[in-house]
């Protein structure tokens, strides 16, 4: 879906994960704090299969994952760790499905995509996917069906939600430029044709019929590779962008591509006033050439990254920041 003119997206969201272990906190301040746009929290300081590869992990249909000390690896059958990402999932839609009564809107809930998982999930040789075309392809059609059966089941629990899909793809400039490291680590995989790439990722889109969010907080996001894929959406890290991506942003945004911008910082530290977090932003448009008046409309403000590293209360701030930050953008385009 490459248009979003018919969605309705909210103004300001999170990127994933938030801090500590309690599912229930945690959506109750998703929801409590984005009325209008909640998402599912992500936990990893639970531990594996909380984490994110984890729990994309606890996805796969018919592929199953444990941990090695190295990381994720691909095993023959279902083990514990599989087991604990999909209860911990469980308990996490349930009580995003307590805190969501009645609720009718946009919903967003996040996966890793299919290739920042083919660079970190581990054949059973050690190498990771993305060493082995046929193994990208299997890899892909598995998360593809998990990704249509975790739906399934959010909708289910959900009825009323708008689902916005958003795939987690950090890992895809590395693999766009053959930077990804081999096990031994003295070299690095080659790098992936960026149509195969594209590809891939329109397969991965495919799967759900509303808009898809891309998120990378990682340097040199490829806007124009996404938005061809079919991204409604890219989030990303608004203090890594240069004057170079000036074109790519514009081009995407005339093309009905809206922007997760992140201009909240996902680690401790002081907050500017929120209409300083967005000021980046303004000066942006102003220098695309673009209309304020197309601001509410193009962006919505999320934290630069997921808040799994910050305290409690700093994510609590954060969050709250990013709807003050969102309301002044409106409220004061110029």
């Amino acid at each position: 879906m490459s248009e979003n003119s018919q969605f309705s997206f909210g103004a300001a969201t999170g990127v994933g994960s938030l801090p500590g272990g309690d599912a229930r906190e945690a959506a109750k301040t998703a929801t409590g704090t984005f009325e209008d746009f909640p998402f599912l929290p992500e936990l990893p300081a639970r531990g594996p299969g909380a984490d994110m590869i984890g729990r994309t992990a606890g996805l796969l249909v018919e592929l199953y994952a444990r941990v090695e000390p190295s990381g994720w690896r691909l095993g023959d059958r279902p083990g514990r760790d599989t087991k604990r990402a999909r209860s911990w999932l469980g308990e996490d839609l349930d009580a995003l499905e307590e805190f969501t009564q009645e609720y009718e809107g946009p919903l967003k809930v996040q996966a890793v995509g299919p290739w920042t998982l083919a660079a970190n999930l581990e054949l059973r040789g050690g190498e990771v996917a993305l060493s082995d075309p046929g193994a990208c392809r299997d890899l892909a059609a598995s998360l593809a069906e998990g990704l249509r059966l975790h739906f399934d089941e959010v909708r289910r629990r959900i009825p009323g939600a708008q689902l916005v899909l958003q795939l987690d793809e950090p890992s895809l400039t590395a693999v766009l430029r053959g930077q990804v490291k081999s096990a031994s680590g003295y070299r690095t995989h080659r790098a992936v044709d960026r149509q195969v790439v594209e590809a891939t990722l329109r397969d991965a889109m495919g799967v759900h019929d509303g808009p898809v969010v891309v998120h990378s907080c990682a340097p040199d996001v490829p806007f124009a590779l996404l938005r061809r894929a079919g991204a409604a959406a890219v989030s990303f890290d608004f203090s890594l962008l240069t004057e170079r991506d000036d074109d790519t942003i514009g081009e995407a945004v005339e093309a009905g591509t809206r922007l997760f911008t992140g201009v909240v910082p996902g680690t401790e530290g002081p907050l500017s006033d929120p209409a300083g977090s967005v000021m980046g932003v303004r000066t942006l448009w102003r220098r695309l050439g673009l209309s304020p008046g197309l601001l509410a409309e193009a962006v919505t403000v999320t934290p630069a990254c997921g808040l799994a590293g910050a305290s409690p209360g700093y994510a609590r701030t954060a969050l709250a920041h990013c709807v003050q930050a969102a309301r002044s953008l409106a409220d004061n385009p110029e």
